[in-house]
């Protein structure tokens, strides 16, 4: 199911596939704090910018390799809602490369890998 927001999507299996070629792309985790404890991706590209964080700072709160307004971005949170709306909004800012995964870490640990956690 498309998001709210119109934001570019991903699957879940389709990011397993670049993750697995050894492609390279950073995954903006934009979940708060106490979810990650629930639910985590082990990859070191995976960078937490919590949404909240996000909405103080703007984009002086991404990490330096999100920075580059051309730099493949996968953004996710639990279900896919929230990450939506920060690439529908990375985007408006000027983002080329930039996709939601769609139904999140839940879908990540449902249909690619549940020792991710889940809740």
């Amino acid at each position: 199911m498309p998001n709210p927001f119109g934001a570019p999507e991903i699957t879940v299996q389709d990011v397993a596939a670049k993750q697995r070629a050894g492609d390279v792309f950073t995954w903006l985790d934009v979940r708060e704090p106490h979810e990650l404890s629930a639910a985590a991706i082990t990859d070191p590209n995976v960078v937490n910018v919590p949404l909240s964080v996000l909405a103080q700072q703007h984009t002086a709160a991404l990490p330096t390799a999100a920075q580059d307004k051309a730099a493949e971005l996968i953004v996710f949170c639990h279900h896919g809602m929230r990450s939506a709306q920060v690439v529908a909004w990375l985007r408006g800012q000027g983002w080329t490369n930039t996709l939601n995964m769609a139904g999140g870490i839940d879908a990540w640990a449902h249909q690619v890998d549940a020792a991710v956690g889940m809740y």
